[in-house]
């Protein structure tokens, strides 16, 4: 009876949430391909990969930029220790496809999740035949969990966390939650609170693991990008706004204008990487606003006539994709957004294994183990607002006082958590 309301309720809300879905569609482009697998209506060729005989198939599922870095790490591990493994491959989005594009081989087959209809996912399962299925974080789809399960796959939730805002309404929706939870052969949580919470949830105490979050694992310099970011910006010192929201790019024109003067015998560069590239263009007349000139490297183009490469007028804006980790390495200070005019944060790890001494704002929930980790070895700096950003970085240039070592020694030492799921997952399924 409880699944026939969830149904009911699902059905009844999603075509509320149509709209957004459609605008998101239209504005990053991508949605609108491949529209067929959320009916489980896949092409020739998606069946034909499927149907090719070999190992069955894991199916992973991922969702956000960091989701799939984690898969991905996951399904390399997997692949140095059981060469013959298949992956089907799932996302929601096209950000997260293209992400997954770079992670997946020749034997694994790419497609978009089936919305959570008992009908959808039930002919999904039946096509792919999954011996197993990861999932990532927070990705609970009652019937697509529950219908794996009856089918006979094992199921998996790796890096799991419970948010703050989504802990009291996983307490509320126990009822439906308990069954989901019982239906995974093991949970993997990033922290003991995520596993109160889950356990709060209805998940079996038994079945709930804490190992500490696979984001140390993920990580990882690429020095030959390092290289080509550096020749773009040329030579001097770096401070980097890695994925900036809306409002945190003025902060830090801001604070830049005003160290911009200080140092002009030793000049100190700007570049931000807005989170979402769409918004690259409001972030440029954000720079030209401040008197800078902006140099994309998405378009090589300078604005302003005051700005030429390698001008101290000028603010780097780097709007493409898969360089941020190449900017981390080279950068000589770092704020991570969504951290200080948003909520959430984006990923602290990656600046930290590059040894960077590195900024945050109040707000990084999503974080929340990671944070507890860096904040406990004083290997991070985390602000309360402008202000204290302001005068903790204008110090820390100065004198970073050993935090960028302290933040890249703490990544290490919490490093392979990645490789003990792998192997607990595979003995589970030996």
């Amino acid at each position: 009876m409880k699944w026939a309301v969830y149904n009911i309720l699902f059905a009844a809300v999603y075509p509320f949430l149509l709209p957004g879905f459609v605008l998101r569609m239209l504005r990053r482009g991508g949605y609108a391909a491949r529209m067929g697998d959320r009916f489980a209506l896949y092409t020739d060729e998606v069946r034909a990969a499927l149907a090719r005989p070999g190992v069955p198939f894991v199916w992973i599922h991922a969702v956000s930029v960091g989701e799939v870095q984690v898969a991905g790490q996951l399904m390399r591990e997997w692949r140095r220790v059981e060469p013959d493994v298949r992956f089907c491959f799932s996302t929601t989005s096209s950000t997260g496809w293209k992400m997954a594009e770079r992670e997946i081989c020749s034997q694994d087959v790419l497609i978009y999740n089936p919305l959570d209809f008992p009908n959808f996912v039930k002919s999904a399962l039946k096509t792919v035949r999954p011996r197993a299925v990861v999932l990532t974080e927070s990705e609970i789809w009652p019937n697509f969990i529950r219908t794996a399960k009856r089918l006979g796959a094992q199921l998996f939730l790796v890096n799991a966390r419970v948010s703050d805002r989504s802990a009291p309404r996983y307490r509320l929706g126990r009822m439906f939650f308990s069954d989901v939870f019982r239906s995974f052969s093991r949970v993997f949580a990033q922290s003991d609170l995520d596993k109160s919470r889950l356990v709060a949830a209805g998940a079996p105490g038994a079945v709930v693991d804490v190992t500490g979050s696979f984001k140390f694992d993920v990580a990882r310099r690429n020095v030959a990008k390092e290289d080509e970011l550096r020749r773009w910006i040329g030579p001097g010192r770096i401070l980097l706004g890695g994925s900036t929201w809306p409002g945190e790019d003025e902060v830090l024109l801001g604070i830049y204008s005003r160290l911009h003067v200080a140092s002009s015998d030793d000049p100190l560069k700007l570049v931000i990487a807005p989170r979402h590239f769409e918004k690259a263009d409001a972030v440029e007349e954000n720079i030209r606003a401040a008197g800078f000139g902006c140099i994309r490297r998405s378009r090589q183009t300078v604005s302003n006539a005051v700005a030429q490469p390698g001008s101290s007028r000028s603010v780097y804006l780097a709007d493409t994709t898969g360089e941020l980790m190449g900017l981390y390495g080279i950068a000589d200070v770092v704020f991570v957004g969504k951290s200080l005019c948003a909520h959430g944060s984006q990923n602290m790890i990656e600046p930290c294994l590059c040894g960077k001494p590195t900024f945050v704002g109040p707000y990084t929930e999503n974080f929340r183990p990671v944070m507890s980790d860096l904040l406990a070895s004083n290997a991070i700096v985390q602000v309360a607002d402008a202000v204290e950003l302001e005068r903790r970085m204008v110090a820390c240039i100065n004198d970073d006082d050993g935090l960028g070592e302290r933040a890249r020694m703490a990544v290490e030492m919490r490093r392979g958590v990645v490789t003990r799921c792998v192997a607990a997952i595979r003995e589970m399924l030996a």
